[in-house]
């Protein structure tokens, strides 16, 4: 009762709330209540899935809510049952780590900072790291601390220290309610923020009988509360998300297409991929996606089998007919928790409640108890005269599946959610693209991800304006607008204060305008420098650098104007209103030139975090094309020591020192989408190390290692993109059509040819319309540079398109993986 009312209160307030999270989807009263949003009985959902007899410990119901809306209802609950001394949050305790420890005791024995880190930084960067670890993978650490009596006291008290609580923090979702008092159940205290916390963790807080609930907050939620909104302000439609036709054609269709990026739980590259394959065509499907893309039945085959089965190319096999009602909808295979609950329900005659057990003893693979249930299973199959060798198979795949099984319940409620987003893109592709930009604004991989998906769809996404942005990304006509909030250093107070001011005073007719009407204790010159090199003052129709060269002019100008106002004083050109005739005091633009398009894009990276109005790779992606093997979203495909050859802009660079002493590099190289590490052992370094620090393009030829981050390549080369044409093409070939070309044409060819002499083979074909082509013989000293000028120059002649180029294969120079430098 006490989640129904503070759900219902959420949604009375319109805050959105999950459909449903966990086994609770299961149950029908919940669904009756509007605790959750699905309905048990079409997806035959099991309520003793969350509630049965034989189940020891208390269920609780798991709550989605939009993210920026669920401390809200917490606020709510906390004063609707008894304010802060009946409702508390839980307390978390983080635990000193390895590097975390080094640290701090350093810092308690005053030892300088400089030593300390040195140690710090020697500790490897991995999972569940410790010092006793560190100290037998790095010997420097051991070296260190036999070396300085210092070094090896702060070793000695960080390894007791380590693993003790460091600090509290609150949990991210639990929330426990007391009919009584908190503190006549457990200890509490004070949070940061002045929240009640218990002072035992989750594991000792539930050993109180204390009622516990879990208050998340799910981004998804809030993209289509966005969505929703700007449905309605730009096209006028008040779309209810909760009574979608579940059948939709189009939404199935960009499921089927892998079209996912963006959709809950579907946008992962292996999702979509198995999205393709199983072809969607009913919401029973989704179902089972969510269920089946997991490790275990991705390794196990028994995704193959559902997607073979599904599309006819294999047979269901059921070894008892009684199992096809039960496992039809997944043409024949165990997918689900309450599969097997089912199935020994009617196989052995199993109460829902006692086939729960079953399923968790198999679940965990728990020996004792499987054995005391096969005998109970066993005995209930004969007795409903099924065979016995058939009923212990049954047993044996039951057991075999229970293991990878998934709760339907929960796969059902977040299979609505997966489907409710997919619609939302299907029929209203540029709100709900909007939505997800503004929710992931501060993620900068994610924002490129959906623009260039954006451009793909042909949704035109604008840059962010001084006069059109609002604070999120918007929606006018179907075009997607940047939202101010995304430019750096441009807080929120500065943000309401400029769109406060617009609204008010109208659009800003200049920079002088803007830096008068705006709060300047607010919106100061950083603010209005990150603003300017973002391009939203570009609307205003001045260059970029024209209006950085004035802002501090601007800015004093406008204290002076806002103090005159604030102390009631006007100025003699107060006194009339200001135009651009009478405005003597107008400031001056400089006659300078505008930005170069590389600083341009650069300013604009600083500002947004990506580029905005172009990208430095667009006028070398030809060019690049041509060279290399892949781009950096491919290296997925390549395998393990596999040479490549791509190309980029290095977006970071950390050089540090092998255990021999000599220099090597990390680096991070970028093209249009994706980035990649890259790995400079020393013999590289030494043959490359003026160009790390480039921002010209950058091809690197070298091998593929793959781990659990994914690829990274172990560099063999580094070349500037001009360099490399020339080392990386085996030869050229000029296509011309022999209808489009003349003597005069000839003539300007063969002058390019000599132009650009070099040492690349050339072959020339004739092609004549319906008859075919022929290839022209060439003297064999006539060879040429593959540079970008030439093939400017011979297009300009011949046409676009009129060369192709062959690349060389790669060698890789590595023999072995074995004997590599290793850092220090």
């Amino acid at each position: 009762l006490i989640v129904a009312d503070f759900i219902n209160w959420a949604i009375d307030q319109r805050i959105p709330v999950g459909p449903g999270r966990g086994s609770g989807a299961g149950s029908l009263a919940a669904y009756a209540m509007r605790i959750t949003n699905i309905d048990p009985i079409p997806y035959g959902l099991i309520f003793e899935r969350f509630l049965n007899p034989e189940r020891v410990s208390m269920p609780d119901f798991d709550i989605d809510f939009c993210q920026d809306r669920r401390g809200e209802v917490i606020d709510y609950v906390r004063q609707k049952y008894g304010g802060a001394p009946n409702v508390a949050q839980i307390i978390t305790f983080g635990s000193m780590k390895a590097k975390g420890a080094i640290r701090d005791v350093g810092r308690a024995l005053d030892i300088p900072f400089s030593e300390v880190d040195r140690i710090a930084k020697l500790i490897p960067d991995a999972l569940k790291m410790t010092i006793d670890k560190a100290i037998d993978e790095e010997p420097r650490i051991a070296d260190a601390a036999n070396k300085d009596p210092r070094i090896a006291e702060l070793i000695k008290v960080a390894q007791t220290l380590e693993g003790l609580a460091r600090h509290t923090s609150t949990h991210a979702a639990g929330i426990v309610v007391s009919p009584k008092p908190m503190v006549e159940y457990l200890p509490t205290c004070k949070g940061k923020d002045g929240e009640t916390l218990t002072q035992y963790p989750m594991k000792y807080t539930e050993l109180t009988g204390l009622i516990k609930f879990d208050f998340l907050g799910l981004k998804t939620l809030t993209v289509i509360d966005y969505a929703l909104k700007h449905i309605k302000s730009d096209i006028g439609t008040d779309l209810d998300i909760n009574t979608l036709p579940m059948d939709d054609i189009k939404t199935f269709e960009i499921l089927c297409s892998g079209d996912a990026l963006g959709i809950f739980q579907l946008e992962s590259s292996g999702m979509r991929e198995l999205l393709v394959k199983m072809a969607p065509e009913q919401f029973s499907d989704l179902i089972a996606l969510v269920a089946l893309y997991r490790p275990g039945p991705l390794d196990s085959g028994m995704v193959d089998d559902f997607v073979e089965t599904k599309h006819g190319r294999a047979t269901a096999n059921y070894p008892l007919p009684q199992l096809k009602p039960v496992l039809e909808e997944t043409y024949g295979v165990i997918v689900y928790q309450e599969q097997v609950m089912k199935i020994a329900n009617i196989l052995a005659n199993y109460s829902l409640g006692d086939a729960d057990i079953l399923r968790r003893a198999m679940g965990k693979k728990i020996a004792e108890v499987m054995d005391e249930e096969k005998v109970k299973f066993m005995k209930g199959a004969i007795k409903n005269e099924i065979d016995e060798k058939k009923a212990e198979v049954v047993f044996d795949l039951m057991a075999k599946f229970a293991g990878y099984g998934f709760n339907k319940s929960h796969s059902a409620a977040y299979a609505l959610i997966c489907y409710q987003t997919a619609y939302l893109k299907a029929h209203y592709p540029a709100q709900f693209m909007a939505a997800l930009l503004s929710c992931d604004m501060n993620n900068t991989d994610k924002v490129v991800l959906y623009i260039n998906d954006c451009r793909e769809h042909s949704l035109e996404v604008l840059p962010p304006d001084i006069n059109e942005s609002m604070i999120d990304f918007s929606v006018r006509n179907d075009q997607i607008r940047f939202g101010l909030a995304a430019v750096k250093n441009v807080g929120k107070a500065a943000l309401q204060s400029i769109i406060e001011e617009r609204e008010e005073g109208g659009t800003y007719k200049s920079l002088e305008d803007f830096c008068n009407r705006v709060d300047s204790r607010k919106v100061n010159s950083r603010v209005i420098e990150s603003l300017i090199k973002s391009g939203s003052f570009d609307s205003v129709g001045c260059k970029r650098s024209q209006l950085m060269a004035i802002v501090d002019q601007a800015m004093d100008k406008a204290k002076a104007v806002q103090r005159d106002k604030q102390s009631g004083q006007l100025s003699l050109f107060a006194l009339s209103p200001a135009t651009d005739t009478t405005d003597k005091s107008a400031i001056i633009l400089p006659d300078i030139p505008e930005w170069d398009e590389r600083l341009r894009l650069t300013q604009e990276k600083e500002t947004v975090g990506f580029y905005i109005t172009g990208h430095p790779l667009d006028e070398d992606l030809h060019e690049i094309k041509t060279i290399t093997d892949t781009d950096i979203a491919g290296l997925a495909e390549f395998g393990e020591d596999q040479p490549v050859r791509i190309g980029g802009l290095i977006r970071s660079c950390k050089q540090l020192k092998s255990k021999k002493g000599d220099p090597m590099a990390f680096i991070t190289i970028e093209d249009l989408l994706n980035a990649v590490e890259v790995i400079v052992f020393p013999n590289t370094f030494a043959e490359c190390y003026s160009l790390l620090s480039s921002t010209e393009t950058i091809i690197i030829q070298g091998t593929v290692q793959n781990d659990e981050r994914g690829p990274k390549i172990i560099a063999e080369s580094l070349e500037l993109l001009p360099d490399a044409r020339v080392t990386h093409t085996e030869s050229i070939k000029i296509q011309m059509n022999s209808e489009k070309i003349s003597r005069k044409r000839m003539e300007s060819l063969k002058q390019i040819l000599y132009q650009y002499h070099g040492n690349c083979p050339l072959l020339l074909t004739m092609h004549f319309p319906g008859q075919g082509e022929v290839d022209i013989e060439i003297l064999k000293d006539l060879t040429v540079r593959p540079c970008r000028e030439f093939t400017e120059a011979t297009e300009q002649i011949l046409g676009y398109k009129a060369l192709s180029f062959k690349k060389k294969t790669i060698t890789s120079k590595r023999k072995k993986r074995w004997g590599q430098a290793r850092p220090s």
